[in-house]
């Protein structure tokens, strides 16, 4: 006859199971009618209002009290950009672990991740802090790490952007390990929920000064390939730009589409990203569809807020188009980001009262109005969405 004990034990594991089932998502169906089937360590996802990523940095400081509040109140999926706090504590990895602190203190939920370049060797990090000219004139030996002209072999320069760089080699396998060990302090460091890889794309828009792509895309597939495995099985890995780069897609958790360009943002792109969204949805993977308002003046530099007169209420003019264009696609663990720069003050701390409307779940896939138009039509429970890509117009109607 079972003890006492064996009833007790028995009693705590139904107890247990109950409450884990308690505690998972709500079914949630692909385009395909699918269930997505999340990752424990995804952040949660619904649909009460347009689900938000947020992507910032400020270069002179950490994060204020209410700046925690206000962005926790609206996401709880974020990523610190390049150079946060760089002025301040000389470090990229300290300035992610001040907000990675701040934000669990608010939201132990929020996840927090960790930014790092697969291709410009930002001097930001501890790690990358020799990858300078004076650096280098150091410690010639740190050169087999980067890239060089195949033309001149000369060291590539970026000259443009938040500081002096230079490109990472990825053709070289011994500074893929050495890169996969510092994208790991990083996270370990920071106390990260993972990271967030910039310049994962390899294609024609890419820009990468090498003689064979495909090898470059396998040198890239082998680094997401260790630094997935030597992340561990809780931690998120994002691919910037990566959706459509097959040697990275398995290895990746999610996929950001920036739309960094006018090629990325034709109507042809689009149509093309909206059945991205469903195939990385299907894959039980997370997409964030990027878009940043324009306007005259210097953008994306991370070195302040951007000086852009007027920029404000273009974001707010522009935006119902392009959240049209994020809601026409939108699939479960699919995520919404606009600002118009990575700077904290670029957008980051702007009240959009659209992005706060009740939603609810899609009630359909989208239509397209005429096979060959480029009008396209969606259904949720309290938004009807209607946009046009080739006129550059849209009306979400929320009811």
């Amino acid at each position: 006859m079972p003890s006492v004990k064996t009833f007790s034990t028995i009693f705590c594991l139904i107890a247990v199971s109950l409450c884990a089932y308690g505690q998972q998502q709500p079914s949630l169906l692909t385009s395909d009618g699918s269930s997505f089937n999340a990752q424990s360590y995804f952040p949660k996802f619904n649909w009460e209002t347009t689900p938000m990523y947020y992507h910032f940095g400020d270069i002179d400081r950490v994060l204020e009290p209410e700046e925690i509040q206000f962005i926790s109140d609206r996401t709880d999926f974020i990523c610190m950009e390049k150079s946060h706090a760089y002025n301040l504590l000389g470090d990229q990895v300290l300035g992610t672990k001040h907000e990675v602190e701040a934000f669990h203190e608010v939201e132990p939920e929020i996840k927090v991740l960790f930014y790092y370049n697969s291709y410009v060797a930002w001097p930001f990090p501890r790690f990358n802090k020799e990858f300078t000219p004076d650096g280098i004139a150091k410690n010639e030996e740190l050169t087999k790490f980067l890239a060089r002209d195949p033309k001149t072999g000369k060291l590539l320069e970026k000259t443009r952007g938040p500081a002096f760089s230079y490109y990472f080699d990825a053709l070289n396998p011994e500074f893929r390990e050495w890169w996969v060990a510092s994208a790991i302090e990083g996270v370990k460091i920071s106390g990260a929920d993972g990271i967030f890889i910039d310049r994962m794309n390899v294609d024609e828009n890419a820009d990468y000064h090498v003689d064979d792509i495909a090898e470059l895309a396998k040198a890239k597939g082998e680094m997401m390939a260790a630094l997935k495995e030597q992340l561990g099985p809780d931690k998120i890995l994002i691919g910037n730009n990566a959706a459509r780069t097959k040697e990275v897609f398995p290895h990746c958790d999610a996929f950001m589409f920036e739309h960094y360009n006018a090629t990325v943002t034709n109507k042809e792109n689009l149509l093309k990203e909206w059945g991205d969204m469903a195939r990385i949805a299907e894959a039980g993977k997370i997409s964030i569809y990027r878009f940043g308002a324009k306007g005259k003046g210097k953008n994306d530099i991370t070195t302040g807020a951007t000086k852009t007169d007027g920029i404000e209420k273009r974001s707010h003019d522009q935006l119902e188009f392009h959240q049209a264009c994020y809601l026409i696609g939108a699939q479960p663990y699919s995520y919404f980001q606009w600002n118009w720069g990575w700077n904290l003050e670029d957008g980051n701390l702007v009240d959009y009262p659209s992005l706060q409307k009740p939603l609810g779940k899609p009630t359909g896939v989208f239509k397209r109005v005429k096979p060959d138009g480029w009008i396209f039509t969606r259904e949720f429970e309290h938004a009807s969405v209607w946009v046009d890509t080739e006129a550059r117009k849209a009306k979400i109607t929320w009811h």
